[in-house]
């Protein structure tokens, strides 16, 4: 199981890569901007990157250099209808660790994958340790002191977040834009009730106090906790 990041501005092809990541039990996120795709591999870990050269704004090549410059080591495979010695060269140059052709096989794409998880140095490890408590991104789990308790996506995502952050504040528009800046139905309210049924889940595992509310501000992980 991966946590993948698709990064592809054909939302038909972008649904269908999804939905298919979901049936080899994978993990995927997908995004139709560049700009939205350097955000989330900032605030998250991913296992692998399929990402389209021509995007809408910034375009695939940016980003794969953008990413490799801020020290990202997430496996890059282009997806692209650019099939010419130049790009493959310069997406390889950029960083990529492969890159497919469109249109492609499924199958083509699944011994890619396979080759590069075949690579343990390559793998991220996607797991959060802080003051004792274990969040698996992968399997959307708590552990404290042998408890464990599972959570919805959107609660693994923002835990997620705020874990990698520990001792910053983030306001709900923050938590928004840094973990679904492509999702338009989610909105502040959303973040706010997830962490309302988040802190009820943290309370069962004995961290009721782990995600802390900074009046006028937002929410913090309380490093002393």
């Amino acid at each position: 199981m991966a946590k993948v990041l698709v990064v592809e501005d054909d939302s038909q092809l972008a649904g269908e890569l999804v939905e298919w990541l979901r049936l080899q039990n994978h993990l995927p996120e997908s995004t139709d901007s560049g700009e939205d795709a350097l955000q989330l591999l900032a605030n998250f870990k991913f296992d692998l990157v399929l990402l389209d050269w021509n995007l809408t704004g910034m375009n695939g090549l940016s980003v794969c250099q953008r990413y490799r410059a801020a020290g990202g080591k997430a496996p890059i495979i282009f997806l692209t209808g650019e099939g010419d010695i130049d790009h493959v060269e310069s997406g390889l140059n950029a960083g990529a660790d492969d890159y497919i052709v469109k249109p492609f096989n499924v199958r083509e794409l699944a011994a890619r994958m396979a080759s590069i998880f075949r690579r343990p140095s390559e793998l991220l490890d996607s797991q959060v340790r802080l003051g004792g408590v274990l969040v698996d991104p992968q399997d959307r789990t708590v552990t404290f002191e042998h408890k464990t308790i599972h959570l919805s996506p959107k609660e693994g995502a923002v835990l997620e977040f705020l874990m990698r952050h520990p001792g910053r504040c983030f306001s709900s528009k923050n938590i928004l834009d840094g973990v679904w800046p492509s999702d338009a139905e989610s909105t502040e309210d959303t973040v706010r009730t997830c962490m309302k049924t988040l802190r009820q889940k943290l309370l069962k595992l004995g961290k009721p106090d782990l995600i802390q509310t900074v009046p006028r501000h937002g929410y913090k992980i309380d490093l002393d906790q």
